[in-house]
């Protein structure tokens, strides 16, 4: 009989002294009926007991290694070692641990392990309790056969397989209901008291997180009928930069609804960025638009954000007025100033973030601004949701040879009574 030291991890051997490799090679069968990809773990300190176990073994259909411990400490020293999957055999009266305490230290060590207790012909209670404090299976002793034991572990394994499923598949909808309340935050339902004025939007994660990140949008009309409109985007990705850019956007919707200045808003926005920021390098770019009633042309504020798309009938030119520095570069510092930029009867503008065009459309280019524009042009004769929709087409499409889009996509198409996609 071959042992490990107390508290050591054991040598993959057998009970008689056979190589663990060999548990299950029955000389009765040329090929196994079932291969497990997993270690057989028996924690059993009777070597009588243990004997009974490996011949069980070796009698069934089971090729795996099987490795025994005496003792719990060396059991869960073994499972701190192993990368493996592990069904444990656990006999629940050993010299270290006592009844169903020895099921609660193997989870602590591998909660990944598969348990089936092993009791005595009067413990069929203990074992039930042994189930219920999260083992897969119990077995009497004294009612084993091979069959019994090869389908009690695989089912083991199998149970343990479901209940991992089953706790990935909670921890997704939680997930998924943090990213929606995350949605309702950063997609907002435009605040207009004029239907006149047309807003079509769209919103794409990227492929590199797959959720929702830190672009932002929202637009608001005022009690005065000026209709205010935002786009914005914190660097990276991730949650923290999704809960800022949330934060970014109530914060300037209050902002608008409060009547504060126009060059107020960013300047509000920057000391928020940098109180809320994670780290002193995140930034973010923005441009916020006013539309007043009855007038020709809108008031543009950009901080480092990229320029925008002015349509007029199936015309299409890109618009880039001047502008200051991406908030929170050089906190204080920044200055906005606001551009008014001559809106045409019936025109409309068209914001976006840059994942629109840094997306990749050959092995070393990009789309750029002016493939974005090209792309713009040759879908100019196309109504406010079609056109949007076929910018983040167009881009997705050139980029899908190469990953698709990267980054996320936020695209806003805005103007008075030119949003109608009915004609």
């Amino acid at each position: 009989m071959t042992e490990s030291p107390v508290g050591t991890s054991p040598i993959p051997v057998g009970i008689s002294g056979i190589p663990s490799q060999q548990v299950g090679a029955s000389p009765y069968a040329e090929t196994p009926l079932w291969n497990l990809d997993a270690s057989i773990l028996l924690v059993e300190d009777d070597a009588g007991d243990a004997l009974l176990v490996e011949e069980m073994l070796t009698d069934s259909e089971l090729d795996s290694a099987l490795t025994w411990c005496k003792t719990l400490a060396e059991a869960r020293a073994f499972l701190d070692a192993s990368a493996a999957p592990v069904c444990v055999l656990l006999d629940l009266h050993l010299p270290d641990v006592h009844g169903l305490d020895a099921v609660r230290q193997i989870l602590a060590s591998d909660s990944d392990a598969a348990i089936v207790v092993l009791t005595g012909l009067e413990e069929s209670g203990t074992g039930l309790r042994a189930v219920a404090g999260g083992a897969q299976d119990y077995l009497v002793k004294g009612r084993l056969n091979p069959e019994v034991l090869s389908r009690a572990i695989r089912y083991a394994l199998q149970r343990k397989e479901v209940e991992r499923a089953a706790a990935a598949l909670r921890a997704n909808r939680l997930i998924a209901q943090e990213n929606a309340r995350l949605e309702r935050g950063l997609l907002p339902v435009p605040l207009l008291r004029d239907d006149r004025f047309r807003v079509r939007a769209r919103y794409e994660p990227g492929r590199v997180h797959g959720l929702l990140s830190g672009d932002f949008y929202d637009v608001v009309q005022t009690a005065d009928g000026t209709v205010h409109a935002v786009i914005g985007d914190v660097s990276g990705h991730g949650a923290a930069e999704a809960a800022l850019g949330v934060c970014l956007r109530v914060a300037w919707r209050t902002a608008v609804l409060c009547g504060t200045s126009h060059p107020e808003q960013i300047a509000l926005l920057e000391e928020i960025l940098v109180a809320e920021r994670s780290d002193s390098h995140v930034f973010a770019t923005v441009t916020s638009l006013a539309f007043p009633p009855g007038q020709r042309h809108v008031q543009v504020l950009r901080a480092g954000h990229p320029g925008l798309l002015l349509r007029q009938g199936t015309d299409v030119t890109w618009v880039e007025p001047r502008g200051g520095m991406a908030l929170g570069l050089l906190p204080g510092a920044g200055s906005w100033p606001s551009v008014d930029v001559p809106l045409p009867p019936g025109g409309g503008l068209v914001l976006f973030t840059d994942g629109l065009f840094e997306g990749r459309d050959g092995p070393d280019s990009r789309l750029g601004e002016e493939g974005l524009l090209a792309m713009a042009r040759a879908n100019g004769h196309l109504p406010p949701r079609a056109f949007v929709d076929a910018l983040v087409a167009g881009a997705a499409e050139g980029a899908a040879p190469y990953g698709g889009l990267a980054d996320d996509v936020a695209v806003l198409h805005l103007g008075w009574g030119s949003d109608d996609d009915e004609h």
